[in-house]
């Protein structure tokens, strides 16, 4: 429970982008799950946590490390989670893999890793995340049309159910438009998102 404690809080400065004071939270997390219950995937969380927070560090190697070792929770049998304080089942493995290799700029790891997780039964908030993510790799390839049809489903999904996490997800992108800004759709996207995000700020 400690390890778990630790490690929602080191998510809050991961989704804030502050890798950087995640990344001794996590360590300790870590230390404290490598001493835990092993039918348990408390570790393999931690790892998940500690990917994305490599990943924002810009360091390829360790971020696949972690990923590696998140993997390893399909390896455990019986009840590995109970559902509260912990739920980790690595069923969001490959969104995961997807959004850190986007931050690292491997797009064609990330997008092979985002196209499967769309084949998995998903929610409409991670949906939208996954599609962020694509639309991300489309900015990546200065790619207007790959950026426009992704965020528009995007938008679609936040205008319906109207969730602040997925306007936030718009928010973040947004500023990665700028340079093509010079394309009408582009142009269109952008009002489109500052309008929803101006709507959730009211």
């Amino acid at each position: 429970m400690w390890a778990c404690a630790l490690t929602r809080h080191a998510f809050i400065a991961v989704y804030e982008r502050q890798f950087s004071e995640a990344g001794p939270l996590l360590d300790l997390a870590a230390t404290l799950a490598s001493r835990g219950d092993t039918k348990l995937s408390t570790r393999h969380w931690v790892a998940a946590v500690q990917a994305e927070t490599f990943a924002g560090l810009g360091d390829l190697d360790a971020c696949q490390r972690a990923l590696d070792t998140a993997a390893e929770v399909q390896h455990l049998s019986g009840q590995m989670h109970n559902g509260g304080w912990l739920r980790f089942d690595g069923s969001r493995l490959a969104e995961e893999r997807g959004t850190c290799f986007v931050t690292l700029g491997r797009l064609d790891l990330a997008e092979a890793a985002l196209m499967d997780a769309l084949n998995g039964a998903l929610t409409a908030r991670r949906k939208a995340g996954v599609l962020t993510d694509l639309a991300m790799i489309g900015v990546h390839r200065t790619d207007p049309e790959q950026v426009v049809t992704y965020a528009d489903a995007v938008l679609a999904t936040a205008r319906k159910t109207g969730s602040g996490v997925v306007a936030r997800k718009l928010r973040d992108l947004q500023p990665h438009l700028a340079p093509m800004l010079g394309d009408r759709n582009i142009q269109r996207l952008d009002v489109e998102i500052t309008d929803l995000v101006s709507g959730h700020a009211a």
